[in-house]
């Protein structure tokens, strides 16, 4: 391409594996030129046809990760090989090749939201706005006053004639002096806003049209599934979170909570479709982020198909280890953001399973708790045990099935 921006095309023989899954992306992805290419995602069981103008490698890419899916030529094909440091100049040369990124991203962490709903909790994700009532009387139930303010509030809102509207008004009236929200009006339109510590910015199932930017402070993305609260990640000072309401024009998928007081800005879909064709290397920053959280909900999916629990429990220690990119090599120390209590969360098990699970961790002298956070001695030995659950569990799986017979 002209003005600087040079991009490398690739030549690939029909039947010709293009990217393996788990190995290095060196951050570069694909754009199909000519041909077709089969992309193979093992953990969704998924197999996929790419045409020309389709892209892949995207996620691992953007977010400086192994690629999580395999990918082969169909066809002889051709393809353009862009670096992630090519990423900027690429979108501003062509903005519509930015918002199909955008939007299948969207799409693919929805469908991975959906998913993960429907085969580890045993429970159906649904856009049904109503559940701001359900949503709004459990944080009641758990006594955590401002977001149920806040739920109840929204469901009253949408719904001031519902079935249950008499009875959010009742548990609004009982709790409104224990609870603290903020920017309740629909017709809120300040760019910058402020959230005191644990107050809710928007719940799910709430209808969005904003995406938010972390300005400074902290915010936690959480979810009710099966009556608990499982926590999906915590954000900082230059996240992006609220795009996928904004771009599809469908209800929340998530909670986001303020974690001490955040100053977030506020962007509507007027405001996005100009920052995208105006603001590259912010667009490239929701990009990169979109694909992290991708990479996060793929990885976490491949920790539910554990079955042990407190296999689970430390594959999500190596989960965050990995989010943070920290090289695992052995005698290597590392004290973790979050206690006890935010790891049960994270793998979402009861607060009495979670109990348990952190006893049997402690019992190894490599773990420590100091200052209600997590520290291990030696990093390598979380990835040892993560080694060793699966292959207990690959064993059990060959002794319980039966030989075949000819």
């Amino acid at each position: 391409m002209s003005n600087g921006l040079k991009l490398d095309t690739v030549n690939f023989m029909k039947d010709a594996y293009i990217t393996i899954e788990g190995k290095a992306s060196n951050n570069n992805f694909y754009i199909i030129r000519t041909g077709n290419v089969i992309v193979i995602r093992e953990t969704l069981n998924e197999t996929e046809i790419l045409n020309p103008g389709d892209f892949f490698g995207v996620i691992s890419a953007m977010s400086n990760h192994n690629y999580i899916e395999t990918s082969q030529a169909k066809t002889d094909v051709s393809l353009i090989k862009v670096h992630k440091d090519q990423f900027p100049m690429l979108i501003q040369k062509n903005t519509p090749v930015a918002m199909k990124i955008i939007l299948s991203f969207s799409r693919k962490l929805r469908e991975l939201d959906t998913y993960m709903a429907e085969i580890s909790l045993k429970s159906v994700s649904t856009d049904d706005i109503q559940n701001l009532y359900n949503i709004g009387e459990y944080y009641a139930n758990q006594e955590q006053y401002n977001q149920a303010f806040y739920s109840l509030y929204k469901y009253i809102q949408y719904f001031p004639n519902g079935a249950k509207a008499d009875n959010a008004r009742t548990i609004l009236n009982k709790i409104k002096s224990n609870a603290k929200s903020v920017y309740l009006d629909n017709s809120v339109s300040e760019f910058k806003r402020t959230y005191p510590d644990n107050t809710m910015i928007c719940c799910e199932h709430e209808p969005g049209n904003e995406l938010y930017i972390i300005q400074t402070g902290k915010v936690k993305i959480t979810k009710i599934i099966n009556n608990k609260e499982v926590l999906l990640a915590v954000l900082k000072e230059g996240d992006i979170f609220g795009e996928m309401a904004l771009l599809e024009n469908k209800p929340r998928n998530a909670s986001a909570i303020a974690y001490g007081e955040v100053n977030l800005m506020a962007v509507n879909k007027e405001n996005f479709q100009n920052m995208v064709s105006t603001q590259t290397q912010l667009v490239t920053k929701l990009i990169s982020l979109l694909a992290e959280r991708t990479w996060i909900v793929y990885r976490q999916l491949t920790n539910l198909k554990i079955s042990s629990k407190i296999g689970r429990t430390y594959d999500m220690l190596l989960i965050q280890l990995e989010k943070e990119k920290v090289d695992i090599k052995h005698g290597i120390g590392y004290t973790f953001e979050f206690g006890p209590k935010e790891l049960i969360k994270m793998v979402g098990l009861s607060s009495d399973e979670g109990k348990e699970i952190i006893k049997e961790i402690f019992k190894n002298n490599k773990f420590q708790l100091i200052d209600n956070k997590i520290l291990v001695k030696d990093i390598e030995e979380i990835k040892k045990q993560v080694e060793y659950y699966k292959k207990m569990e690959i064993l059990e799986k060959k002794r319980k099935t039966p030989f075949s017979t000819f």
